[in-house]
C-alpha cells in the first residue's frame, strides 16, 4: 500500500510517501519539506503568531495537493512539541482542520520516545540488545532505553536544537557566555532524569542518535555515509567537543554551507551540538551509532503492524 505521512514539527512541515506492507521495509516514493522554524512565532505568552499559524497551513495545504497528485491508500498527520506546547495549541489545531481538511494527531513526548525507539530498534535490529537512544527535535530532546521494540523508560525535555537557541543563544554567533548557560541548564536537567529514571538500568550495547540534528552532526564531524554499506558514520565524543569552537564562531548563515548542515539547520547547529555533547558527558556515551530512521519511519511501522493485527491502532 502507498501511504502518506505529514508531520508537522518544530522546524518543518515534512511529508513522506512510502510504499509499505507487512514483513517488508518501508520504502521512500516522496519526500518534501517546508521550512518553519516555529520556535521564532512564538509570542511572549508562549502563543503560536498569525505568521506562523499561516504559515503552517499553506505547508499543510502543499503536502495536501502532492498527496492528491501522487494518490495513497491512507494518510497519517501527526504533530509534535511546537503545537503540543504552544499556549494556543487547540485554536491552532482547530483551524488548521478547519482550513486544510487535516486533523493532526498530537504526539507527547513520551510518545515521539516509543515509535523512535521502534524504528531504531526495526533498523538496528535485536542484536543491538540494550538500546539508550538520543533523539534531538527543534522543540524537545528524547532519551529512552530498553531491550525491546518500545523502551523500557523514556523521557522527553524542553531542550530542542530550535528551542534551546531561542531561549539560550539569541547572538549570533553566540556568546561564550550564553553558551556556558546553555550548557549548565542542560547539564542539571540530564542529570536529573539520569539519577531519578535511568538509574539501575543496565549497561546499554549501543547509544544511538537520530534525528536531523544528530545525523548533521555526524556527517560534518565523522563524515559521508560508508560507500559500500551506506553505513552513516559515527559520531564521537572527542570529535563533537573539537568541532564546537569552530561552530561557535561562526553565524548561522556560514554554519549552513557546511557539510551536512541545511539551510534550515544552519542557525540552531550550534545548540544542538551544546546540548547533545553535554548529554553524551552526563550519561559516559563516548560514541554514538547514528541511525537513519526516526519519528516518522516509526510511526509508518507501527501503522503496518496494526493492519497485521501486531500493534496498537495507527493513529492512538
Amino acid at each position: 500500500m502507498r501511504l502518506g505521512v505529514i508531520d508537522v514539527g518544530s522546524n518543518t512541515v515534512h511529508l513522506l510517501v512510502v510504499d509499505a506492507h507487512p514483513g517488508a521495509s518501508p520504502n521512500p516514493y516522496h519526500s518534501q519539506r517546508s521550512t518553519l522554524r516555529l520556535m521564532r512565532y512564538l509570542d511572549d505568552q508562549g502563543a503560536i503568531t498569525e505568521e506562523g499559524i499561516t504559515g503552517i497551513i499553506s505547508a499543510i495545504n502543499e503536502a495536501v495537493a502532492m498527496v492528491k497528485e501522487i494518490g495513497v491508500d491512507d494518510q497519517i498527520a501527526t504533530a509534535t512539541s511546537a503545537l503540543r506546547e504552544a499556549a494556543n495549541g487547540e485554536e491552532v489545531l482547530a483551524r488548521i482542520e478547519r482550513e486544510t481538511g487535516v486533523k493532526l494527531d498530537v504526539l507527547s513526548g513520551e510518545d515521539e520516545a516509543r515509535i523512535t525507539m521502534l524504528a531504531v530498534r526495526r533498523w538496528l535490529g535485536w542484536s543491538a540488545g540494550e538500546i539508550l537512544l538520543f533523539d534531538i527535535g527543534g522543540g524537545s530532546f528524547e532519551i529512552a532505553q530498553g531491550a525491546d521494540e518500545y523502551p523500557d523508560v523514556q523521557v522527553s525535555l524542553p531542550l530542542g536544537a530550535g528551542r534551546s537557541t531561542i531561549l539560550y543563544l539569541p547572538q549570533d554567533p553566540p556568546s561564550a557566555d550564553d553558551i556556558s548557560r546553555l550548557r549548565a541548564h542542560a547539564r542539571a536537567e540530564f542529570t536529573k532524569v539520569r539519577n531519578e529514571l535511568f538509574r539501575g538500568r543496565p549497561k546499554p550495547k549501543r547509544v544511538v542518535g537520530t534525528s536531523k540534528t544528530i545525523r548533521s552532526l555526524a556527517r560534518l564531524i565523522g563524515g559521508p555515509p560508508d560507500p559500500d554499506t551506506g553505513d552513516l558514520a559515527p559520531l564521537h565524543y572527542t570529535g563533537l567537543r573539537e568541532w564546537e569552537p569552530t561552530l561557535r564562531d561562526m553565524p548561522g548563515s556560514v554554519r549552513e554551507y557546511l557539510p551536512g548542515i541545511t539551510p534550515e539547520r544552519g542557525y540552531q547547529i550550534m545548540a544542538g551540538a551544546v546540548v547533545l555533547r553535554t548529554a553524551m558527558k552526563v550519561f559516559g556515551v563516548p560514541t554514538l551509532t547514528i541511525s537513519p530512521w526516526a519519528l516518522r519511519e516509526g510511526i509508518v511501522l507501527r501503522y503496518i503492524d496494526a493492519l497485521d493485527g501486531r500493534g496498537a491502532d495507527p493513529v492512538s
